[in-house]
């Protein structure tokens, strides 16, 4: 079946979101698709079932107990009918009941009924996308294999400022056609190996100095180059994310660590992508005891640590494609291609991280890829997103 005419089933929760849907829905069937929607009873307070049906052209279920639909268990067709269930906006509840594996109304019978390919759009207010509890029915719901599709950062209808909007309808277009067209295997047989997220350089026994890196980037990238077919090295500072299933994964704390777990593993790859926040520094001398308060000024040595990525590009043998990062907070085009010839990469991906919304703790990124004489803007869009583009980049330069 071609990418045109698939089915989605479109999961609509009690979310100010829900007035998107209609937009989504066209233009879902713009691109061929056939969709049919399921609205829960909250839903049916911030837009109707009749406008659904005006948009998609078929009946909206809204109900588990339908005596003419649960005579031919109608609940249990619609879970076999379509190739993706998209549920938008996935409110906080939602999600909940998603974790949880509940099933107290169509929708939550649905997401357990189905075989299909399922996706989430998370929308809520931002303090509660930050919960610890919504966090962590997120990442549950990752381990599952459910796709997280935002959320997008900016203004919300209650007036707060973070993350927690839904991602535009064509967005979440764009994200439908690709997971609905798998991506071809542009790195298979390939060995990838990506550092991701920060070093922790330790200053005693309860104390480091560290960055604010999430390791968000570098996980997207090792999701991306498992989509393209590579077999995954992901060596990872100290993160709080889920790993992408499949990855072989190394956890480190330090530079040093990470550089013994780089230049171990870089030979036997085909493509290298050092994308960790590696601490600059490190102490000369780490205090066996716990330092003590002593006066108003603390003097700390700190010594250089190595460049992990111009190692693994001065490589004289089995030496892989080498490509950096540059985290920059002003003049980012002139010290990423400053980085790019000093170490001798091959490619260079600088991203400015002082644009607000952008780069570390964000969802999202901005960058600009640069290579020899050639560059490639890539503007701000999900992390993930991103992460595919970048891997398709580097998956040309090896072909």
């Amino acid at each position: 079946m071609s990418q045109a005419n698939k089915k989605i089933l479109l999961g609509i929760s009690g979310g100010i979101a829900a007035y998107k849907c209609a937009e989504l829905v066209r233009r879902l069937k713009e691109q061929g698709h056939q969709v049919k929607v399921v609205m829960t009873e909250s839903a049916q307070h911030f837009i109707t079932p009749l406008t659904m049906q005006a948009v998609s052209g078929e009946m909206v279920a809204d109900s588990l107990l339908d005596p003419s639909a649960e005579a031919a268990m109608g609940h249990i067709e619609l879970a076999k009918w379509a190739d993706l269930v998209l549920v938008a906006p996935a409110t906080a509840n939602t999600i909940a009941k998603m974790s949880a594996g509940l099933a107290d109304d169509l929708l939550t019978t649905l997401l357990l009924a189905t075989p299909a390919t399922v996706a989430i759009a998370p929308a809520m207010n931002q303090q509660m996308y930050k919960h610890p509890a919504t966090l962590h029915n997120l990442a549950l719901l990752k381990t599952r294999g459910v796709l997280i599709w935002g959320p997008g950062v900016g203004e919300q209808a209650c007036g707060d400022v973070g993350a927690g909007r839904m991602l535009e309808p064509l967005e979440l277009l764009a994200l439908c056609n690709q997971a609905l067209q798998p991506e071809p295997p542009l790195l298979a047989g390939k060995t990838v190996t990506i550092t991701a997220g920060p070093t922790r350089e330790p200053l005693d026994p309860v104390r480091f100095i560290s960055n604010h890196s999430s390791g968000k980037m570098g996980f997207a990238l090792a999701e991306a180059a498992l989509k393209l077919g590579a077999t995954v090295n992901l060596i990872s500072g100290p993160v709080t994310l889920t790993p992408p299933a499949g990855a072989r994964v190394v956890k480190v704390e330090s530079a040093l660590e990470m550089r013994d777990a780089a230049l171990t593993l870089a030979p036997h790859s085909d493509v290298f992508i050092g994308c960790a926040a590696v601490a600059d520094y490190r102490a000369a001398a780490v205090a066996e005891q716990k330092i003590k308060k002593q006066g108003d000024e603390l003097t700390l040595t700190l010594v250089k640590n190595p460049d992990i990525i111009a190692e693994v590009a001065a490589l004289s043998t089995k030496r892989p494609y080498t490509v950096g990062f540059a985290a920059e907070t002003q003049d980012v085009a002139n010290y990423a291609k400053g980085k790019l010839t000093n170490k001798k990469l091959d490619m260079i991906c600088a991203n400015d991280v002082s644009r607000e919304g952008l780069g570390f703790n964000s969802d999202h990124n901005a960058l600009t890829l640069f290579w020899g004489n050639e560059s490639l803007e890539l503007p701000p869009c999900s992390k993930p997103e991103l992460a595919l583009t970048v891997m398709k980049s580097v998956a040309t330069k090896l072909s």
